[in-house]
């Protein structure tokens, strides 16, 4: 199914029960709504599950210039608008994602019932930006291609990418399928976040998330978030990188089951 949205048009799915509570899912940076395949039917049972492909990803369109974290998350404000959903709903983002659901909660709280950030960051170092901007060069010269291996090792533990192999040739796919317009879009998007002197302001219900050897969204960088996110939950997933609802999606899956069923939903 594809929405217009904010003068774009993003790809999207429903699934689950139309009466029952709604759950987005919002992907990490180089995948798309694919990559929620271990997640989608488990949530499905009991929620309505809205699954898309943020602009410069998947089959969303891939728009030629610098997004911005508020840009990606008034995107889901007009997906949700645009399939008439007006009850409140549970927002999980990973990674980018995560930065979105920040984003969200401090501009729309009254949209949603509460918020699950996994392998995120609420804010980019001057260090982190100089990264971002030799990882866009990079991309401007050699393509996406010349991403998908260093990724992977970011992504996925050592051990995971032996025992899995065709899971992790399937990661590898839905990097190198990412339009270099999207990645490097959402690159400076990632470049200007600033969000954790202001994550005080969170009133939702939070569960932050961490894996316990990403080396790109540190357990510090969750432990910042849950400290200023008063009444938050966390949990470490042990042995995953930064993509725990892969590396571990039944672990994964039961942590937010866990924090689904205390909401009450």
């Amino acid at each position: 199914m594809r929405v217009t949205v904010n003068g774009i048009d993003l790809a999207c799915q429903v699934d689950g029960p139309d009466d029952k509570p709604v759950l987005v899912l919002s992907h990490t940076l180089a995948t798309s709504r694919a990559m929620w395949r271990r997640q989608i039917p488990h949530f499905a049972q009991r929620y309505r599950v809205v699954s898309y492909d943020m602009r410069g990803h998947g089959e969303s369109a891939a728009p030629d210039h610098p997004y911005s974290i508020e840009m990606l998350g008034d995107d889901v404000i007009g997906l949700l608008d645009g399939l008439g959903i007006a009850r409140p709903a549970v927002f999980l983002g990973i990674s980018i994602g995560g930065m979105i659901g920040q984003a969200l909660a401090l501009r729309h709280p009254r949209r949603f019932r509460a918020i699950i950030l996994a392998n995120t960051v609420s804010r980019t170092a001057p260090e982190g930006a100089a990264m971002w901007e030799q990882r866009i060069e990079a991309i401007r010269k050699d393509g996406v291609e010349g991403q998908v291996q260093s990724t992977l090792e970011r992504w996925l533990s050592p051990e995971f990418r032996a025992r899995e192999p065709e899971t992790t040739q399937w990661v590898a796919d839905m990097i190198r399928a990412t339009p270099a317009a999207g990645m490097i879009g959402c690159a400076r998007a990632i470049q200007k976040l600033d969000y954790t002197n202001r994550l005080a302001q969170v009133t939702l219900p939070a569960l932050v998330i961490a894996g316990e050897q990403d080396p790109g969204a540190s357990v510090a960088a969750s432990q910042a978030i849950h400290e200023r996110i008063k009444g938050s939950r966390l949990e470490i997933m042990p042995d995953c990188r930064h993509q725990t609802p892969i590396e571990a999606p039944d672990r994964f899956n039961r942590i937010v089951d866990e924090f689904l069923a205390r909401l009450g939903s």
